[in-house]
């Protein structure tokens, strides 16, 4: 049997390897290596596929500050409700008990009759569509198996996920069409209470626009009311006694100021001033915040997409734009169409009783399926 030289080697190097530990290998302890072994899985478990980036990996780093923030604002969400109550019922009190008598006594009949039908319009608009967009469920997709189309599996649900439907993690369920999760409601808003949340926005805006511009005068004349008070306080009037005076006995002995009453200015009076400058202060700030709110979602409604689909949109742009193409919202029905839609408006008086007065109508569809680029016809011919 012929000796094969390059057995001799492999058997001479299997020997070596035994007899010889390999140098560097045995140094650190086991359990420090089994630490070291799962940190580096931990860290190559961000890059498990090539659609990770950077926004999975600040997810993942950052999920139990998010899992605290939904915690919060679930136990919050009534609360925040009830805060709205109340400041809403504190600027109706004001309105009632105080604005209320001063435009009877000094408003002409037309002007009376005004505040009187804008005012209480204005007041139905907001109890309204506040409660119906805080007690109409958002839409949920169906828990049980059925034909529908899906896009995509929820991570969370492991449930069918239909087109423009997101998972919330504050309410732990997935919700049709979902905009966002208002804490200000105490619920998500998506597919059929998205427009009782914008026309309650909408309602809310023009109810402190009015308040603010319809109280400047009346601010400003607290306000002036207050500090020339608070001066009277501070420096008391006096009128100077001198020459004869002070022997023909005008003043008592010892005293050389003669001090003029002050007028009256009661404390009924103090808290109807600051009424109505905490009534001014507190519906021009919600007007300018709350009016930016409005205007931005308004301009999304325009371009059909939602508050989520928004961030969606614009990164499927740049994507697509690094390769040359265009993306279209495939939800993008055109500007009128979008409004139509959002609003429900099926003939021309639905402008005037879905839009202009309270309506409880559901949205068009069911939110499980959608229509991607119709042609350019209106929707719903109006």
């Amino acid at each position: 049997m012929r000796w094969c030289p390059s057995s001799a080697l492999h058997l001479l190097r299997c020997v070596r390897l035994r007899s010889c530990p390999r140098r560097g290998r045995n140094t650190l302890p086991l359990w420090i290596r089994e630490i070291w072994a799962y940190m580096r899985l931990l860290v190559q478990s961000f890059y498990f596929n090539s659609l990770t980036d950077s926004d999975v990996v600040f997810d993942s780093v950052f999920e139990p500050v998010f899992w605290t923030v939904d915690y919060v604002t679930r136990w919050f969400g009534t609360l925040f409700v009830w805060l709205v109550v109340i400041l809403v019922s504190s600027i109706l009190v004001i309105c009632y008990v105080i604005l209320l008598p001063m435009v009877l006594k000094t408003y002409s009949p037309e002007g009376i009759a005004w505040h009187l039908c804008y005012g209480h319009w204005n007041l139905v608009m907001i109890v309204f569509h506040y409660y119906k967009a805080t007690t109409t469920s958002p839409g949920y997709p169906p828990t049980e198996k059925n034909d529908s189309p899906f896009v995509s599996v929820c991570k969370r649900c492991i449930m069918p996920k239909p087109a423009r439907t997101h998972h919330c993690g504050i309410c732990n369920r997935c919700i049709l069409r979902m905009d966002h999760h208002c804490p200000w409601l105490n619920n998500c808003v998506g597919h059929l209470n998205h427009r009782y949340f914008f026309s309650f926005c909408v309602a809310l805006t023009l109810g402190c626009v009015y308040c603010s511009i319809s109280g400047r005068d009346l601010f400003l004349d607290a306000y002036n009311a207050i500090e020339s008070f608070k001066h009277l306080d501070v420096v008391k009037p006096g009128v100077p006694v001198t020459g004869m005076g002070v022997l023909i006995g005008l003043l008592p002995p010892g005293q050389t100021n003669y001090q003029t009453p002050a007028p009256p200015y009661t404390f009924k009076d103090k808290m109807i001033h600051k009424s109505i400058i905490y009534m001014w202060v507190l519906t021009s700030t919600v007007a300018v915040a709350l009016g930016a709110l409005t205007i931005w979602h308004a301009v999304l409604i325009t371009r059909g997409e939602t508050s989520i689909e928004r961030h969606i949109n614009s990164k499927e742009r740049k994507r697509l734009a690094k390769r040359g193409r265009v993306y279209r919202n495939p939800f993008d029905y055109g500007r009128l169409n979008n409004w139509k839609y959002f609003l429900g408006v099926e003939k021309k008086s639905h402008w005037l009783t879905r839009v202009l007065l309270p309506s409880g109508h559901t949205p068009p569809g069911d939110g499980l399926t959608w229509d991607a680029f119709p042609v350019k016809k209106d929707l719903i011919p109006v």
